[in-house]
Parts: C-alpha cells; sequence; structure tokens
C-alpha cells in the first residue's frame, strides 16, 4: 500500500548556515502545524540543488517532517545548477563533484543539525537522511556519523558504496544503529551491480538493520524528472519505500504516522 497520501500544509524559507568553512545557502520546508517534527536531511545529486529538489523537499514536509536540503557545493560557488544541454556545464558539474567528499558531508550534516536545534520546529533527536547519486554514500557516512540521532537513512543510486579508500560508506556499516535503505539501478556505469553485491554482503556481515534493492529494468537516474533515466513507475516505488522507511522509524509511537 502507498504511504504517498494526504499531505500537510507546508511553510517555506530559505537561509544561509554559517558552518566555519564558508556559507550554505539551505532551503527548508516543513509542515505548517507547530512542531517539533522529525528532521530530515536531504542532500543533493551532482546536478545540484534546483526547482526539482525543492519541490521533493515540499513533498517529504508535507508528510510531517522538518526537510533541509543545503547547497553542498557552496564551498566553492554560491549556486549551481546543471544545464543539461551544455558541455561546459557537465564539465562544472564534474568539477564541482570532485571537491565533496563524504567527510566534508559529515561536517555539514553536523551544521545542519546544530542550526536545527536552534529551532523549537525541529525534532533532532529523530533525523532521517537521503542523498541521491553523488550523495547516497554521503547519507550513509552521516548515518554513522551521527548515529545517535538518524534513525533512518537513504541511498538512491549512490555512488561509490563500496570502493578502495578509507572514506569508502561500506567501512562504517558496523557503526550505524538506524535503518538503512539502498536502492540501485539494474543498468549504471556508476554502480556497477557487482559493486551492488559486494556492498550487500558487507552490510549483511555488519549486521546493520536494512536492506538492498535492484530496481531492475531501470537505469541511473531514475526518480529525478529532468534526467533521460527518468521512470515513473521507479519514482513511484521509490516515494513508497522512502516515505515508508521515515514513517517507521521517525514517526513510529508519536501518534503522527
Amino acid at each position: 500500500m502507498s504511504t504517498d497520501t494526504q499531505q500537510q500544509a507546508i511553510a517555506e524559507h530559505e537561509t544561509v548556515i554559517d558552518t566555519g568553512e564558508g556559507r550554505m545557502p539551505t532551503f527548508v520546508a516543513r509542515p505548517e502545524p507547530p512542531g517539533p517534527h522529525p528532521l530530515v536531511l536531504f542532500l543533493m545529486d551532482a546536478p545540484g540543488k534546483r526547482p526539482l529538489l525543492h519541490a521533493m523537499a515540499r513533498r517529504i514536509a508535507g508528510h510531517g517532517y522538518h526537510v533541509m536540503l543545503p547547497n553542498l557545493y557552496y564551498r566553492t560557488c554560491d549556486a549551481f545548477e546543471l544545464d543539461f544541454t551544455s558541455k561546459a556545464s557537465f564539465q562544472r558539474m564534474r568539477e564541482l563533484m570532485l571537491g565533496v567528499g563524504n567527510r566534508m558531508a559529515a561536517r555539514d550534516a553536523a551544521a545542519l543539525l546544530a542550526h536545527a536545534g536552534r529551532d523549537d520546529g525541529a525534532d533532532t533527536r529523530r533525523v532521517g537522511v537521503v542523498g541521491y547519486c553523488m550523495s547516497g554514500p554521503f547519507a550513509l557516512w552521516i548515518a554513522a556519523e551521527q548515529r545517535e540521532r538518524v534513525r533512518a537513512a537513504a541511498s538512491f543510486y549512490g555512488v561509490r558504496l563500496y570502493v578502495d579508500a578509507s572514506d569508502s560508506p561500506h567501512r562504517r556499516l558496523g557503526e550505524i544503529t538506524g535503518e538503512v535503505y539502498v536502492a540501485c539501478a539494474e543498468r549504471d556505469d556508476f554502480v556497477p551491480l557487482d559493486m551492488v553485491d559486494r556492498f550487500e554482503a558487507e552490510l549483511q556481515a555488519a549486521g546493520t538493520r536494512g536492506r538492498v534493492e535492484r530496481y531492475w529494468g531501470t537505469q541511473h537516474g531514475f526518480a529525478f524528472a529532468d534526467r533521460p533515466a527518468y521512470d515513473a513507475r521507479a519514482d513511484a516505488r521509490h516515494w513508497d519505500a522512502l516515505l515508508d522507511l521515515f514513517a517507521r522509524n521517525l514517526r513510529s509511537g508519536d501518534g503522527t504516522r
């Protein structure tokens, strides 16, 4: 049964958070009724913080969450939105991607949590994190780094899930106490199925609560309507999985599920 049903009215605003490494523009969407509401960190994909992601943040907020969507490229530029028709824009995106990593994202998450902790409308004891593409591994790393707060973490076609690097997210799965959901495309040059298999084996060996799912017949980017690989059926499945994950872990027992 779909969990993406009636939504609440929401309020939204843009803010800028001083992280100590720069000023991070952040889109915030939250329900209109007084909180506190569980906090969700929505991490952007490589094409940048843009209207499509704002709409997705609103959709999550409409289910009763205080959602924060930061520009993870803030150390380099105040704003970036990929022009899918421009080779120069793709090159710029690749340069920006190389400037962000798991440890940086974890520091940014700490700044977001500190900022939200000063907002009576946000419950920073119940936190969910979701990442797509380049930020899929960020979500998992943050779940380990903030294990006392993060109750649910989701990665959709997240890259670099299992690599030979000290900051590969598979190395920290045993530290995660929340539930993990990892969804991968069948055809993905960035995340081949053998990487998915290795990651899944590590997840099971670590005893981490959660699962890996393969979305057969899909390609990288299936959940974003502005990408050529968009798949409406897979997108709907992704929403059901994400909202169910958050409902079970962030809202269960508070009378708001």
